[in-house]
């Protein structure tokens, strides 16, 4: 039995918002009936793989921050998110720099020096033009800049500096309606071979967001909670070839699957063995009450991505015990590799991979203030 569970959960989970029918309750009811229990385990191979020493080398006087965000672009450019550039306070500082490497790891360039929209860096993406897509948490906005750097679109809006209530967002549970185009704490990006950008949205809202290649708003679907098709923290998001869309369901310790209209397809569940005497990367090993909240359990995915085709695999990260997992797309796990620490070829947080190739990763650690690159044994 896989330890990586395909499983529809309608039994826990409240109205949806548009994107769940009746017929989809039932496929998914079905699917529940027909699946392992959650939980069970098996073990799985380790991959033997290398990590890169120095893949990207800044400026003198230059220096990373946590850094939330790598992505590759078609010429093996390294584009490199980091919550550097910050001498503010320690709330509420500005945190957020986007620095462009070359394939040799040569220093390029820094994109959007002072850009309005910087606030908390979260992620960045290539799309298949080469543009540069990049969420930002603090500001709630997605900026997409042409590959010469330049502001193409925006998304969202940030709080004026100048409105008397201007502070940190409220988390009620449940949180407020969301908004069409409006994001609340936004976390990715991803597209279809359409070149409609889908938006994972976010540590408020619970949902994701669809708009097209002009940007125009056209839906979302999901809201907060535990059954197909809603959410707990939607951190990461990825399309595969055949334009499924996955979602790395943060808190709820799921990747759901869906198609181009937000139909619930499946679920994953990673259910790999800790090794004896894994260390997290900070902090006290994980307790039951934290593991059952879900964003520090095993196999929890923090970060998820998808290698080029044909043979696609999908990668997902957690940041306890600090693993990634190679996985088939329909849903066999094919291996583990990593543990938390700070050398090379250990993990400290992994908030973004970027899957150039089918085994070779880039990774952005938050608590180390690094990327890795890894090359993985076939």
């Amino acid at each position: 039995m896989s330890p990586l569970h395909s499983v529809g959960c309608p039994c826990c989970g409240g109205l949806l918002q548009g994107a769940f029918t009746r017929r989809q309750f039932l496929a998914a009811t079905a699917a529940l009936a027909a699946a392992p229990a959650f939980g069970q385990t098996q073990t799985v191979p380790s991959i033997a793989y290398e990590s890169i020493a120095n893949p990207v080398r800044l400026p003198v006087d230059m220096y990373f921050g946590e850094c939330s965000g790598v992505a590759v672009n078609s010429h093996g450019h390294i584009f490199v998110l980091s919550r550097g550039n910050s001498t503010g306070p320690a709330y509420g500082a500005a945190a957020a720099q986007l620095l462009e490497f070359s394939a040799d790891g040569r220093f390029v360039r820094e994109i959007g020096h002072n850009l309005y929209a910087w606030s908390f860096a979260h992620t960045v993406k290539i799309d298949r033009q080469d543009n540069i897509w990049v969420t930002d948490k603090g500001s709630d906005m997605i900026i997409k800049f042409t590959p010469d750097g330049r502001v193409a679109m925006v998304f969202g809006r940030k709080q004026e500096a100048a409105d008397e209530e201007t502070g940190p967002l409220k988390h009620p549970n449940p949180p407020l309606p969301a908004e069409p185009g409006r994001f609340r704490q936004v976390t990715d990006v991803a597209w279809d071979t359409a070149g409609n950008t889908y938006i994972s949205d976010g540590y408020i809202n619970s949902r994701v967001a669809k708009v097209d290649k002009d940007g125009n708003w056209l839906k979302s679907w999901g809201d907060r909670g535990t059954g197909p098709g809603q959410f707990h923290t939607p951190h990461s998001i990825a399309v595969d070839a055949q334009d499924r869309i996955y979602v790395a369901d943060r808190s709820n310790r799921r990747i759901q699957v869906f198609d181009t209209d937000g139909k619930f397809l499946k679920q994953f569940t990673i259910d790999v063995p800790v090794p004896a005497g894994a260390r997290p990367a900070i902090g006290n090993v994980p307790d039951e009450a934290t593991i059952a909240a879900g964003t520090l359990a095993p196999g929890s995915p923090w970060a998820i991505c998808i290698s080029p085709g044909p043979d696609q695999v999908l990668y997902s990260s957690d940041a306890y015990p600090g693993r990634i997992y190679k996985l088939s797309l329909d849903g066999e796990l094919l291996g583990v590799l990593g543990e938390s620490g700070k050398q090379l070829k250990q993990f400290g947080w992994i908030h973004e991979m970027a899957c150039p190739a089918k085994n070779v990763l880039f990774v952005a650690e938050l608590l180390n203030w690094r990327v890795q690159k890894l090359v993985l044994h076939a």
